[in-house]
């Protein structure tokens, strides 16, 4: 029997061998060109993704859709790999075909959901977003899918309850639940209740998510982590849409392959889970209103990012780009008419920040100062007890 693969932590290296193939022999021992029904995973003795839907049987619709992911290519040119990706799917939904299928991409190690429909006859992807969870998609147990009558989702066996944004149940048909009012641009929470199985004994009543609105683009996978909660308060009342802008926290650093930017791919601060919010105080700059200055931070594929938001008492919140986290974080803040540069540490007593000559501070406290951005290239330095850190940005 073939185990099951996931890249990850210690959890998930528990999941992978709970978790095993149902078909003898290895992924390699399948034809090359066949695209399975149904995905090979058991936990104990449940199959988590079995074939589901009304033409999950149907060798038309199941050739057609196989030839559709074969000719499916990633933002970067790679392909998926038919016998170890699965459909997941195959049925109508809203009055017309639809398919989804869990697509393995080897070359990017990573794993694609693409959501197909039915063009005359002939099938085409009209979706695909890659799952950045390191893993594989089948160890998800909620998938979003987005149709024409708005979100919903598709829920592996391992699912007793999903509770929508307003905590109500959902309703659930062979799967795949009715359609569910997302916002374009908001967070809403999902909660799942798992059942007990192998790898969960006792089931999990509360396994968090947060959809990050029907208005994130391809390929950006829109469900996040939640497990704490913290998320949802985070970012609570914040613009979605403006938070994975190119110039917002999630959007701003794009991914790198080789020496060059990939625009098309997820970003590298897309976030993954994690999301929480920390206040940096309030501010009241040149005399004027006060705001509540407030720290982001959220894991990614490639580590921890932070960015900053400003919330003044009336008018839209403004959000710096993302910021790798380091001991000194540097942000820029768009402020209108008075764009600055926010800089933020654990302070104690052996930590000392150094600006340019000449550099006013708007606000100087305790792990916290606030400078006018400056017009060409400043750096700036946080002495400690061992090691002194800098940090530069460049003008307007």
């Amino acid at each position: 029997m073939a185990s099951a693969r996931r890249r990850g932590g210690t959890a998930a290296g528990l999941l992978a061998l709970l978790l095993t193939a149902t078909a003898c022999g290895t992924v390699a021992d399948r034809k090359p060109d066949a695209l399975p029904v149904g995905y090979d995973t058991l936990d104990g003795t449940l199959r988590v993704w079995p074939a589901r839907g009304g033409l999950a049987g149907d060798a038309a619709a199941t050739a057609a859709v196989t030839d559709a992911v074969r000719a499916w290519r990633s933002p970067v040119d790679d392909r998926a790999h038919l016998p170890s990706s699965g459909i997941l799917w195959s049925g109508e939904a809203d009055g017309a075909p639809l398919a989804l299928v869990a697509a393995d991409v080897p070359g990017e190690s990573a794993s694609w959901l693409l959501q197909l429909t039915r063009h005359g006859d002939r099938y085409v992807v009209d979706r695909a977003s890659e799952y950045t969870d390191p893993g594989y998609l089948v160890y998800s147990d909620v998938l979003p899918v987005q149709t024409s009558a708005g979100r919903r989702y598709l829920l592996s066996e391992r699912v007793e309850r999903l509770l929508g944004p307003k905590g109500r149940a959902l309703v659930t048909r062979d799967g795949l639940t009715d359609p569910v009012d997302v916002p374009a641009c908001q967070a809403v929470p999902l909660t799942t209740t798992l059942r007990a199985t192998s790898s969960l004994p006792r089931g999990r009543a509360a396994d968090r998510l947060l959809d990050l609105g029907t208005a994130t683009t391809d390929p950006r996978y829109p469900l996040v982590r939640d497990e704490t909660g913290s998320g949802r308060r985070a970012l609570d009342d914040l613009d979605t849409c403006e938070l994975a802008d190119e110039r917002g926290p999630f959007g701003s650093i794009p991914r790198r392959i080789g020496d060059r930017d990939a625009p098309r791919s997820v970003p590298e601060s897309w976030p993954r889970g994690k999301v929480s919010v920390r206040a940096l105080g309030e501010v009241a700059l040149g005399g004027g209103e006060p705001a509540d200055l407030e720290q982001l931070s959220w894991e990614t594929s490639t580590g921890t990012m932070t960015a900053v938001v400003y919330r003044p008492a009336s008018g839209e919140p403004v959000f710096s780009p993302a910021d790798r986290a380091s001991t000194l974080q540097a942000y820029v803040l768009p402020v209108p008419g008075q764009p600055l540069v926010v800089l933020s540490w654990r302070a104690n007593r052996y930590t000392s920040l150094s600006v340019p000559p000449g550099t006013p501070r708007l606000v100087d406290r305790s792990g916290l100062v606030v400078v006018p951005q400056p017009a060409s290239k400043a750096t700036f330095s946080l002495a400690g007890a061992e090691k002194t850190y800098y940090r530069s940005v460049g003008g307007r």
